[in-house]
């Protein structure tokens, strides 16, 4: 009898739902009727009907539901609901805090839950909630969900591994990462679910766009395409090009970043796809020509968005591409306080979703709409706050590259040890044998035969073992070096150029306070800027380069330094010539944090086959040893790495209290 009830009520309902299509009829039956029965179906309709249009009352009425069938002793129908609450409330409310509540308070009558599809749904979806609160303890979920899955329940194993590999790839695990989203994208190519294996590979593309592997990520990107077109996938196709070109747009590589916007545009109308493609796309065109003063093009563009009329509901993202290229139109068009309203609106949504890119951006267009608007306190705070995000990105970018390089030298260093231990057994087989066939008269010839190998085996191991991780520290040491000058440019040629303008508006203005707080902050970023690249290399050569950072640090210290120079200029190749100036600056730095010297000398000779540089000091000394040993000691260590890139030798002659010496010796090669 108790199985007839959902047919009876399905029956009951039926007629009345032809003609009752509002909602408010739906919610008269939900007020009117004592059926506890009918009151979930008519919920179930206003969920069906506000699901895609209505986030706001689906949460409502999901709640009424939950409750409900919770009263009726139905947890099964309370799980699904609940599942279904998780993305609304993470996204649109931005409380994924409630949905782990709401999802917990099923949990705890998870014994009365027998589908497996169900009960591993609602970890996976509490993790989901979890990753925007706590992505350790979304990992957990991910695992519990898993294992509570059966073996049938593939695509659903398949999503775990993919949101556990975003997981992963957010706090910069890169080999889980790439282990998860590798199975994911295999489980659902398995099942021909190749539109889901597509994601999984742009998760792993991603993984190394957000860290700044753009080169890797392009690879990746273009063997993604070929095999999406491969598939006839072509409705993906103009995301990957739209994904390119924010690629681009990071690295400064303005044309490319236009012409992969033009591809994925043509490929949007020939092949359209989700409406959130298409508002990226043309928000960041509609940017792109603001910047180029084609104001007409960019109205063009922006007139397909406002045509679109498109719902923001749930997808933030998208909304604050749309605010972005606005704000930048009507800042171009003289609308400027129109043009501040959405960008303020722009960046409390971008740090409610914390994308620390469009955080800085919308902190740097505040700062000029705020100088074109007279508030120019305003616009100093405002680029103070994208230097600190872009300071805080190139500190997490290196320390991810350092994570990422360590990863990949310990997965190359498991390798050979496996294969060592794999040819160390088939050498004790074969030796095995031989002393059986050999045994009364071979024994001590294979003994100095096996000694002879392992010797030589031992002396190969080490020998690669020192190639690899030289070989680790270079890449390491350039990567350091382009990301430098990357940055380097950056505060040179952007915020340094913004705030030289704002200072002239300042003096015309006679605001003499503020001018002398944007000089202030000038030199600031001009220090910065020569501190991570040294660009006078570039403008005087490594001679006077040299001499330039002795003379500074003469003048801004208490320390005294003299030098000896001979020229070296047009000596070494350019990549060799920033070592050679990266090792004098730090030894000199050392000099000044370290030493308590009151004097110092720097001596550059140039001799017929090498450039012996020795720099000295009268300070408190210290034990070479012990300083090269200290793990939290990294500067003996790059010096030796970069005197190994320079083919060269470095002699440390320090004891207590008698100053050190540092002698550097680098061969005069073929430029």
């Amino acid at each position: 009898m108790k199985k007839l009830v959902p047919l009876l009520l399905i029956l009951f309902l039926y007629p009345r739902m032809g003609a009752c299509q509002d909602l408010a009829q739906y919610e008269d039956i939900i007020k009117t009727t004592n059926d506890r029965g009918l009151k979930m179906a008519a919920l179930d309709s206003l969920l069906i009907r506000t699901f895609s249009t209505n986030p706001k009352l689906f949460i409502q009425y999901s709640l009424q539901y939950i409750e409900l069938a919770e009263s009726m002793g139905n947890i099964e129908a309370a799980a699904r609901k609940a599942m279904n609450l998780q993305r609304p409330l993470s996204n649109y409310s931005s409380n994924p805090t409630e949905a782990v509540n709401i999802i917990d308070n099923v949990l705890d009558k998870k014994d009365r839950i027998k589908d497996s599809l169900l009960l591993g749904g609602l970890y996976l979806k509490r993790g989901r909630a979890m990753a925007k609160i706590n992505l350790e303890r979304a990992i957990e979920d991910y695992g519990i969900a898993l294992q509570n899955f059966a073996q049938h329940d593939t695509l659903n194993k398949a999503d775990v591994y993919l949101f556990r590999g975003q997981a992963y790839s957010s706090m910069g695990k890169f080999v889980e990462a790439s282990e998860n989203l590798t199975q994911a994208y295999t489980l659902y190519e398995d099942k021909g679910e190749y539109a889901y294996m597509v994601y999984a590979q742009q998760g792993i593309i991603n993984m190394f766009s957000m860290n700044g592997f753009f080169d890797k990520a392009k690879k990746e990107r273009d063997m993604l395409i070929e095999k999406m077109k491969s598939l006839n996938l072509d409705t993906f196709l103009a995301g990957e090009y739209y994904n390119q070109a924010i690629d681009y747009k990071k690295m400064g590589k303005r044309e490319l970043e236009y012409e992969s916007l033009l591809k994925a545009e043509k490929l949007y109308d020939e092949n359209p796809s989700n409406k959130s493609t298409f508002i990226g796309i043309h928000s960041m065109l509609i940017v792109y020509y603001c910047e180029d003063g084609d104001f007409d093009e960019a109205k063009k563009h922006l007139d397909f968005l406002e045509a679109l009329e498109y719902n923001f509901s749930g997808d933030t993202p998208s909304e604050i591409n749309y605010l972005g290229g606005k704000a930048e139109y009507l800042k171009a068009i003289g609308q400027f306080e129109a043009a501040l309203h959405l960008a303020q609106k722009k960046l409390r949504l971008a740090e409610q979703l914390g994308i620390e890119d469009e955080i800085m951006a919308t902190h740097n267009l505040l700062a000029e709409i705020y100088l074109l608007v007279k508030e120019p306190y305003k616009s100093i705070e405002s680029t103070r706050a994208a230097v600190a995000i872009k300071d805080a990105i190139y500190n997490k970018s290196t320390a991810n590259a350092l994570v990422y390089y360590q990863t990949l030298y310990d997965i190359e260093k498991q390798g050979k040890k496996i294969i060592e231990k794999t040819t160390s057994i088939r050498l004790l087989e074969k030796d095995n044998e031989v002393f059986k066939k050999a045994i009364l008269f071979g024994g001590i010839a294979i003994l100095l035969f096996f000694g002879v190998v392992l010797l030589y085996r031992n002396q190969i191991h080490l020998k690669s073992h020192k190639l690899l991780q030289e070989k680790f520290s270079q890449e390491l040491l350039v990567y350091q070096e382009n990301e430098r000058r990357r940055i380097s440019k950056d505060l040179h040629d952007g915020i340094g150029q913004q705030l030289l303008v704002l200072k002239n508006r300042l003096m015309g203005d006679g605001d003499n306070v503020a001018k002398e707080m944007v000089d202030q902050t000038i030199e600031e970023v001009r220090g910065i800027s020569r501190d991570l690249y040294p660009f006078q290399l570039q403008e005087m050569g490594i001679t006077k380069a040299i001499e330039y950072t002795v003379d500074q640090i003469d003048e801004n210290t208490s320390l005294f330094i003299s030098t000896e120079m001979d020229n070296i200029d047009n000596v070494f190749s350019k990549d060799d010539e920033v070592n050679i100036y990266r090792i004098i600056q730090e030894s000199l730095s050392n000099i000044v944090k370290h030493a308590r010297a009151g004097a110092g000398k720097v001596s550059v000779k140039k001799h017929p086959d090498a450039i012996i540089i020795s720099i000295k000091d009268n300070g408190q000394g210290f034990d070479f040893n012990d300083k090269y040993k200290d793990p939290k000691s990294l500067g003996l260590k790059t010096l030796l790495e970069r005197t190994k890139v320079l083919k060269g030798q470095m002699k440390v002659t320090s004891k207590k209290d008698m100053g050190t010496l540092i002698e550097f010796q680098f061969p005069i090669l073929a430029v």
